[in-house]
Parts: structure tokens; sequence; C-alpha cells
């Protein structure tokens, strides 16, 4: 027996299990070249390349020179 979405069991006791939730599928890609693919390695290459500049500006040095120093 379904009353307003809930199934009832042998001697009037609510099912809260009988009813499964909608099931769908994402069809955005997510892996390749993808426009957020893009995206993300474009601002990680700001990133590293404004913390290159940082580290070269803050140490007075070239980052081999840095590195090797």
């Amino acid at each position: 027996m379904t009353t307003r979405g809930y199934s009832l069991e042998e001697g009037d006791r609510l099912n809260n299990f009988a009813i499964e939730p909608k099931v769908y599928v994402d069809d955005t890609p997510r892996t390749g070249l993808t426009q957020y693919a893009e995206k993300l390695n474009g601002r990680l290459a700001m990133i590293g390349f404004v913390s290159l500049l940082a580290v070269e500006a803050l140490s007075g040095q070239s980052l081999i020179g840095w590195l090797t120093g």
C-alpha cells in the first residue's frame, strides 16, 4: 500500500526505504581537453609565474642561481 509517496508494510508500518532516488547521468566531460581543464591549467601557470617572480624579487637571484646557490 502506498500513501502520499510512502509505502506501508504489514501491520501499517512505514517503510522509508521503499522510495528510491531518481537516477541521472551527467554528460559533462570531466577529462581531456575541456574548457574547464584549460582554464585550470592557465590559472595554475599564472600562479607559478607570479611565484617565480616573487622568489626572484625576494632573493635577488634568478631561479637557477637560487636553486644552485
